[in-house]
């Protein structure tokens, strides 16, 4: 007998973790794997953050939290979107869950109904479509590559959308591309979504902080459309603090209170010495942050540099998270011995088996012909990584 929901049945495997596990697997059996396949800093949590941890343990906020966070917090990212984005959003309107993950899902759940349309440029997160499709809603994938730098045109928006368009899902710096959107190309997908009422836009700005264009632009500062959006952020990619498991939804207050209700049934509040962290790094210094922005860009130099080197990958910048997306359709058709390429993930599985790098590959974010290559990693690990890809790829006959 079967006792497993239809709901969790349908539900794909997250590829990044999966081929993050394979690596972790082939670790233990002694070979040198470079994992380029987890999207996480290598950096510490900086270390006043820490110390608030510790303080927070030791003034013992161990008792459960508030469902939407506690105030402290929930103040110091209403000052935040206000004073780094121009964003007017009241603590009433900032619910904190176990990471932006949860964040976003919470966002999802409680707006989509069954039936519902949520356009979805891709290439695009691993959980996007699978979030959708535990509301019973319907992802609508709007297609891009990298001669575009993997950007949606406002005209593609508008030939997605129908009369059941729910939700535009917008993320911006991207994962797993890198590109960015200018405040001109955001401003033009605006003017198709302000025509649009029953819209809401639900932007997910994680990578805002790793950014290399000088200028950050949220969807939420359009006043056409500001009442309808919903922005998601958190501490994990800018502070270094993965596994901190803090992060927010900014949204409109009727959303904000039904995201609450839904949190309150199923994890109530976020980890209480987490949240205390997550508040002194909103209200600390953030040297920490340009410090890591910094470094990522460096290896976003190196990584592209590197990778433009090899024959048959075709690369573009991207301006932002830490991620390059090389189009690899030329290897396909190719074998090396037991090897036949015959796609992104036969060519990812290659590359770990034989070139002992772990890579994702495209399918995973709704684009097939590319893999996730990604650069938080030291400028030692990059080098080598892309050494043995090379070499591994030069072998494809």
């Amino acid at each position: 007998m079967d006792f497993i929901s239809k709901r969790v049945s349908s539900l794909a495997q997250s590829q990044t973790l999966a081929m993050s596990q394979k690596s972790n697997e082939l670790k233990e059996q002694g070979v040198d794997v470079i994992n380029l396949s987890v999207g996480e800093p290598d950096f510490n949590t900086p270390d006043h953050i820490k110390q608030a941890a510790k303080r927070a343990i030791d003034e013992n906020f161990s008792f459960y939290s508030p469902v939407p966070g506690y105030m402290s917090l929930r103040k110091a990212v209403s000052d935040k979107l206000a004073r780094e984005n121009g964003l007017d959003f009241s603590p009433a309107q900032i619910v904190v869950s176990g990471g932006a993950k949860q964040a976003l899902c919470n966002v999802i759940l409680s707006t989509i109904n069954p039936g519902d349309e949520v356009v979805l440029p891709t290439p695009a997160w691993v959980s996007y479509v699978e979030m959708v499709k535990l509301a019973e809603g319907k992802c609508v994938t709007v297609a891009t590559g990298i001669e575009s730098d993997f950007k949606m045109t406002p005209e593609q928006l508008e030939a997605a959308i129908t009369p059941r368009t729910r939700m535009l899902l917008m993320c911006s710096p991207s994962n797993p591309t890198g590109s960015v959107y200018t405040r001109d190309e955001l401003a033009a997908l605006v003017e198709v979504v302000k025509r649009h009422e029953n819209i809401i836009v639900l932007a997910d700005e994680i990578y805002e902080h790793i950014n290399y264009t000088g200028e950050f632009t949220s969807l939420a500062s359009f006043a056409d459309i500001a009442d309808r959006t919903v922005v998601v952020n958190g501490v994990s990619k800018a502070y270094a603090m993965t596994g901190w498991r803090i992060g927010y939804c900014a949204a409109p207050l009727a959303i904000a209170k039904a995201c609450t209700k839904l949190q309150g049934q199923y994890t109530s509040g976020a980890s209480s010495i987490a949240q205390k962290a997550a508040e002194a790094a909103y209200t600390g210094s953030q040297q920490c942050v340009e410090d890591m922005r910094q470094a990522f860009e460096r290896r976003r130099n190196l990584v592209v540099s590197l990778a433009r080197e090899i024959p048959g990958l075709k690369v573009n910048e991207p301006k932002g998270a830490f991620y390059l997306f090389p189009e690899v359709s030329s290897y396909f058709g190719k074998s090396n011995g037991s090897h036949a390429i015959n796609n992104a993930s036969d060519l990812a599985m290659y590359l770990l088996e034989e070139g002992h790098v772990a890579t994702v590959a495209g399918d995973a974010f709704c684009a097939p012909g590319y893999i996730r290559l990604s650069y938080a990693t030291s400028d030692d690990n990059i080098k080598e990584a892309m050494k043995r890809i090379a070499v591994a790829l030069a072998a494809l006959k």
